[in-house]
Order: structure tokens, then sequence, then C-alpha cells
């Protein structure tokens, strides 16, 4: 990159270009200009930039601010379109303002007030065209009700953009527990906390994928919202507002209830693969629709469903979690059994050893092994062993249900296109933990939660694209110890790139810091010029 001093009538003016080689010819490209600086100024950024060592004066850094992470972010969300996908016309303000609070969200999480008060530690607003000072309510909560209004939009383009017509969509929830006062609240509310953090509201999250992971949708239920009830909807939405009339849905273990199969099973264009729960595969070994003998490690067992032609399964059999099953489950009855065997060495009266027993079994949830009385004050308990041995054959063991014909989609696709759920469970553990902390949750007005989770999924979005641009980097790390990259590092080497403002002399100016090897590496991937 170099400066070029051109005299004109208003005053000198600096261009400043790079230079490449095209087909054996000299081609340049202009980046921005300069004005407003004498020509002895010119001269000293023109030196900078070509590397010289200044002799008018002492360099002062007035300056310093994160550049590198915030500049891939912004160039990365222009490149893949993500501004025009959240309003057309790019220019407007608030659009601007929405694309900082998601790259905001990747580099830094917190609150949209702390996001606010970097505006001298990184050039993160700068790039959203605000060179003062940003206000919490115009430039963040008034943008988040503008954004949320435009989600189906939004979400109907992405679904557009990465979904296509017959391919898989992954579905999947999850719960996020709050902390703090919600009494107005809808969305809060005790439910079934997959965190096992008990004892606290939560609101539970939705989350719609393409077959590679790329998050298309996002919605906010009630924190007592159970699996099943999200999916009909779910379905009628992919399929009505975002035009997708052909899917293959794939949801979690549980997800297509009985009820929920008679209710969308006749929809035109619609293909389902799902697991069964265990009580699932309990009752089609009691009606002798699958046999215990047909689980195989080595191979997957496919068996059509005699009561309806529509249906079949796919037997599967993992030795590793035979073993892990077996060994979580002796360890609870060992458990129950010395809680168990603690109160039966004391006496006291029916109720209060029945509460105890209770308590102990809705612990360990060993309760359907245990048979128990209460003889003279006294507990007298023991284990089914034939129940424990008969669950033991179970271990290890998993059922893929589908309809999708056999025609389209042979058996060991239909088993790995439910393994793709893990992508769905990747993109929970970075929106909740990893990167992007969607809690804890500053919000207290229901919208205002929502557009925070859509803010969210947006920022992983972001990541997931550049995530796929780095793979290359990824996967020529290490291994173990010798492991170097992750995420997580990928920003911090960039966020390690500033802007410097120096002075010198009666001059002041801009300089970036030059990228080392590794970010120019990063750089390179991300296909990003700083």
């Amino acid at each position: 990159m170099y400066l070029e001093i051109q005299n004109r009538k208003k005053g000198p003016i600096g261009i400043i270009r790079t230079s490449y080689r095209q087909n054996g010819k000299v081609k340049h490209k202009q980046h921005g200009s300069i004005s407003g600086k004498s020509f002895a100024e010119l001269k000293i950024i023109q030196a900078v930039l070509r590397g010289e060592t200044l002799t008018t004066g002492k360099a002062e850094i007035l300056q310093s601010k994160e550049y590198g992470a915030s500049a891939a972010g912004f160039k990365l969300a222009r490149a893949i379109q993500l501004d025009k996908t959240i309003y057309s016309r790019v220019s407007e303000q608030w659009v601007q303002d929405a694309l900082a609070m998601i790259v905001g969200r990747l580099i830094y999480a917190g609150s949209k007030l702390a996001l606010t008060r970097l505006t001298q530690d990184s050039v993160l607003w700068e790039l959203a065209g605000l060179e003062d000072s940003v206000q919490v309510v115009e430039n963040c909560y008034e943008v988040m009700d503008r954004l949320l209004e435009r989600q189906p939009s939004i979400q109907k383009t992405l679904v557009k953009k990465h979904l296509a017509d017959g391919a898989l969509a992954l579905y999947d929830i999850t719960s996020s527990y709050v902390e703090g006062a919600y009494a107005d609240s809808e969305i809060v509310a005790y439910g079934y906390n997959r965190d096992q953090k008990r004892g606290y509201e939560q609101m539970v999250i939705g989350l719609l994928c393409n077959a590679e992971g790329c998050p298309l949708g996002v919605e906010v239920f009630a924190g007592n919202t159970p699996d099943a009830k999200t999916v009909p909807d779910k379905i009628a939405e992919v399929q009505g507002a975002y035009g997708v009339r052909n899917i293959i849905f794939v949801g979690d273990r549980g997800m297509i209830t009985q009820s929920n199969f008679d209710t969308i099973k006749d929809r035109e264009g619609l293909r389902l693969i799902s697991a069964l729960t265990h009580r699932q595969i309990v009752e089609l070994l009691s009606k002798k629709t699958i046999q215990i003998d047909l689980f195989d490690e080595r191979e997957i067992v496919e068996v059509f469903d005699p009561e309806d032609s529509s249906k079949r399964y796919c037997l599967c059999l993992n030795p590793s979690m035979t073993q892990k099953e077996h060994k979580t489950r002796q360890s609870l009855l060992d458990k129950t059994s010395q809680m168990l065997d603690k109160i039966a060495k004391g006496k006291g009266t029916p109720e209060r050893i029945a509460a105890r027993v209770g308590k102990v079994l809705t612990q360990t949830k060993m309760g359907k092994f245990v048979h128990w009385t209460i003889t003279n004050g006294q507990l007298v308990w023991s284990l089914d062993q034939s129940k424990i041995d008969a669950e033991a054959l179970l271990d290890g063991c998993y059922v893929i249900m589908t309809t999708v014909p056999q025609a389209a989609m042979k058996k060991e696709e239909v088993v790995a296109s439910y393994k793709k759920l893990r992508l769905v469970e990747e993109a929970f553990r970075m929106l909740k933990t990893a990167q992007l902390e969607i809690r804890p949750v500053y919000h207290r007005i229901d919208d205002r939660i929502r557009a925070h989770v859509f803010i969210c999924m947006l920022a992983y979005y972001l990541q997931w694209h550049m995530k796929q641009r780095l793979a290359e980097l990824f996967k020529q790390d290490g291994k173990g110890a010798k492991r170097r990259w992750t995420f997580e590092l990928v920003i911090e080497r960039l966020k390690s790139i500033r802007r410097e403002t120096v002075k010198q002399g009666d001059c002041s100016y801009k300089v970036i810091t030059t990228p080392d090897d590794e970010q120019k590496r990063i750089l390179q991937l991300l296909n990003i010029e700083l």
C-alpha cells in the first residue's frame, strides 16, 4: 500500500493505492483518499506507508483501537450480503447499527449497553458509520425492535438461499435459564430444564438449520413448552411461509410423537426422520414389530411397520453406548441402594419414610427397578433384577424412524441424516456458552428477548460462514496438546490487529498494524483485505 500525492486546485490530496500484476501488466487499485492535509503532512504519511524512518520529530501514539476483528466481521457480513438480507436499503443507519450488534455479539458478547461503551477501544461503531457517541436506546433498542419486525422476512430469505426444495431441514430445541424478575413475561416460565438448572425460570428456543448446520431461523417459546408441541407449526412455517414445499424434516428423539405423526403424516411434500424414545422401542418390541436380536453393531437392520407402510425403522447398536449406559445405570443403582439402606436403618412415621424414599427415587430415576414397603415404621426394599436385566438388553440400541421411501434414501443415509442433528447441538453450544453467550439476558420485555435471541442467531450465521472459510486452518491443526486453533483464538488474533493514531510534530495520522504471518493466513482464508 502506498500514497500518491496529487496537487489540485483545492489543495494537495493523497490517493491510497496498491499495485499488482495481472496478465503481465501492472494494475492499480484505489482504496481511498486523504484530503484536508498540507503537502508536508501528506509527505509524512507517505513516508510512514513506505516504512521509512522519520526524523521530523518523535512519534507519539495517541490512541490504539481494536481493528482487525471488527473490520473482518463487517467485511464478511457484507460479502455474504447479510446487510442486504436485513434490509435492501443497506445505507440506512439502523441496518448498520444492526450489523454492529451482530458483529459485536461475535467479538465481545456482553450487554448492549456495554457494547455502546466500546467507542474508545474499538472501531466497531465507526465501521457502522457512527463517529461520535453511541446511544443504547437509539442505536440498539430501537434497532432491535425493527430487526424483530423484519425477522420473518429475513428468515424467509435465509431459507430461500440455503434450503433447497426436497432437502434436509434439521430442527431441535433447547432451554436457556434466566435470573431476575420477569413477572410480566409470557416467555419466562418454569419447565423441563435441559441444562439441569433446577429452580430457575427459563425460555425455550427452537433452531432450524440446513443439512450443513447453517442456521436459517430461530423462535422463542414459553419455558414450559414441550419439544413435540413446536413441531407441527414449524413444519407448516417452512412449507407455507418459507415456501419450501418438499422437505425432509429431521427432528430429535421424541419430537415425532404418535399424536404429531397423525397430525402431519398426510402433509403433501413432507417426509420425516426421527429417533424413537425408549418407550416407543419397548412398544415395538411388545407388538413384535421388531426383535431384540435384530440389533447388530456391524449392520443397520431395516424393518417396515406392518401397520403403516409409510414407516420404516432402522435398527442400530452402538457398543460404546452399551458400555456407557450399563455403567451409568449401575452407578445410579448403587447410589440408590446406599441411600435406601441408610433410610432402612432408621425408623419414623410412614409418611416421613415415604417422603424420603420418594426424594431418593426422584433424584436417581431408578424407581422402576425398586420394590419397597414400610413395615412397623421401617423401610423394606429390594431391586427387581428381572426388570434390570430386561432394560440392559436395550443398552446401546437405538431406532431411527423415517417416512422417506426406500428408493429415495437408503438405510445408511437415513441414519447419517439423523446424526446431522449434532450440527444443531453444536450451534446451541456456541449460542449458549462458547462464543455468543445468549445468557445472561439483560432484557425484561418479551419482544426484546426475542430480538436478542435473533441477534445471537444472526451472529452464529456469520460465525458459521467464517468457520466454513477457515475449514482448512482447523483441518491442518494438530491434535491434543499440539492443537492450536480454536475459533476463539482466531478472534483474538484478529483483535490484536489495531489501528493506531500517531502524532509526529504537528501532524497526526492513523496507521493499521501490519498483520503477522498467522493473521495474514486467517485473512487470506476469509478472503478479506483490511
